[in-house]
C-alpha cells in the first residue's frame, strides 16, 4: 500500500471519509460511533442485522468496477436485506480487507462509495475495522430498526391466496454483467439503455422505501432478490411451506435487456428469472392489500403471481416454464472482467 505509513494513517484517513456518513438525520440510536473501542447504541423496539461481503475475483474486479462502485454496492446489498424486513436502515459496520496490490486511492474511494451512499439514506457508518487479506475483501453489517418485531417481515408468512409481487424491473444486472464481460454486446445499443444496464450491476439501489411501504401495507412475505427470482422465490416457499405459482410472461424486464439478450444469444426471461443482484423485493400481500400496498409504493409493484398449497416453485409461460437456476454463492460464477 503507498502513501500512508502504515495501519492507524490508512484508518484515520478512511475514518475521515466516512466520519460524517449520516450524521444529520442519521440512526437516533447511536451514542458513541466510530472512533472508540466499540461503539454505542440504544435501541428502542426491534433491531434487525444483517452481513454480507463482496470479494474481489468472486464479486467484482477493478477494473472495470471503479472503487467508489465497490463501496457502493457493498453497501447497498447488506441495506437490501433490511429492505425485505421493512426495517428503517440504523447503523452500519465495515471490515475491510485489503492486499498490497491496492493503493490509497482506490481504498480511499472505496470509503468516498460507501460514505455517499450512507449519507444520502441516512446510516451512521458506526465502526469497523481494517486488516490485510489475500484479496480485496468489503464486508458491511447492517442494522435496521422498527417499532416492534411484529412490524418487520419475515420470509415465512405467505398464505394460500396471496398475490406475489415485485418492486422494479428484473433483469437489468444480469444485462449489465454481460455488457462488463462482453463490451461488443453493446454495438447497435442505444447508449442509454446501456449505461443504465451497467449501473444496474455496478450501483444497485436498495429498495428501503419500498420495503418499508409493503411492510406498512401488511405483507405477508418478503425477500430481496439477489440470487435470481427463482432461487429466492424458492427460499420463500420453504420458509412457509407454501407453494408459489409465477407466470414468468408477468415479469417487468427492464428496457434494453431484450435488446441485450439477442445480441448475446442469451434468453431475456432467463435474465430477468435467474440472473441476481437486481434487488428488488418479492413479496406476498392478501389480495386486499394490494391497493394499499400499490399507494403506498407507487407505480413500481407487478403482480406476477399467487401462492398456493404445496411445496415449490411451478413457473407458467413461455419456454414451458422451464424453472431458472438463480446464483448460488458457493458456485463459481466469473466476476466481471476488466480489459486484458
Amino acid at each position: 500500500m503507498s502513501g500512508v505509513s502504515g495501519e492507524f494513517e490508512l484508518i484515520a484517513a478512511l475514518r475521515e471519509r466516512i466520519a460524517q456518513a449520516g450524521a444529520d438525520g442519521g440512526s437516533p440510536a447511536l451514542v458513541l460511533g466510530s472512533g472508540d473501542d466499540a461503539s454505542i447504541t440504544v435501541p428502542g423496539g426491534a433491531t434487525a442485522t444483517s452481513v454480507d461481503a463482496l470479494v474481489e475475483g468472486v464479486h467484482f474486479r477493478i477494473p472495470p468496477f471503479e472503487a467508489r462502485q465497490v463501496g457502493h454496492k457493498a453497501l447497498a446489498a447488506a441495506l437490501s436485506d433490511l429492505a425485505a424486513m421493512g426495517a428503517e436502515p440504523g447503523e452500519a459496520y465495515v471490515q475491510l480487507g485489503i492486499p498490497d496490490e491496492h493503493g490509497d486511492p482506490e481504498l480511499l474511494g472505496l470509503a468516498d462509495g460507501l460514505a455517499a451512499l450512507a449519507g444520502r439514506l441516512g446510516v451512521a457508518i458506526a465502526g469497523g475495522d481494517v486488516t490485510r487479506a489475500p484479496a480485496l475483501l468489503v464486508a458491511v453489517t447492517v442494522v435496521g430498526h422498527a417499532e416492534s418485531a411484529d412490524r418487520l417481515v419475515r420470509r415465512s408468512g405467505a398464505r394460500p391466496g396471496d398475490l406475489l409481487a415485485v418492486t422494479g424491473e428484473l433483469g437489468g444486472a444480469a444485462a449489465g454483467l454481460a455488457l462488463l464481460e462482453r463490451p461488443e454486446l453493446a454495438e447497435g445499443l442505444d447508449e442509454a439503455l446501456a449505461a443504465a444496464l451497467r449501473a444496474r450491476q455496478l450501483e444497485p439501489e436498495p429498495r428501503l422505501a419500498a420495503g418499508w411501504a409493503l411492510a406498512e401495507a401488511g405483507a405477508t412475505a418478503m425477500i430481496d432478490i439477489s440470487d435470481g427470482l427463482g432461487a429466492d422465490a424458492g427460499h420463500l416457499a420453504a420458509a412457509g411451506g407454501v407453494g408459489l405459482e409465477i407466470d414468468l410472461s408477468q415479469l417487468p424486464v427492464q428496457a434494453g435487456v431484450a435488446e441485450l439478450a439477442r445480441s448475446a444469444g442469451l434468453d431475456p426471461l432467463d435474465l430477468a428469472a435467474a440472473g441476481g443482484e437486481d434487488y428488488e423485493l418479492l413479496a406476498a400481500l392478501a389480495p386486499d392489500d394490494l391497493d394499499r400496498a400499490r399507494e403506498l409504493v407507487g407505480s413500481d409493484l407487478w403482480v406476477i403471481g399467487a401462492v398456493a398449497d404445496g411445496d415449490g416453485v411451478v413457473f407458467s409461460g413461455p419456454a414451458g416454464g422451464r424453472p431458472p437456476r438463480g446464483f448460488d454463492q458457493l458456485g463459481h460464477r466469473r466476476a466481471p472482467r476488466g480489459p486484458a
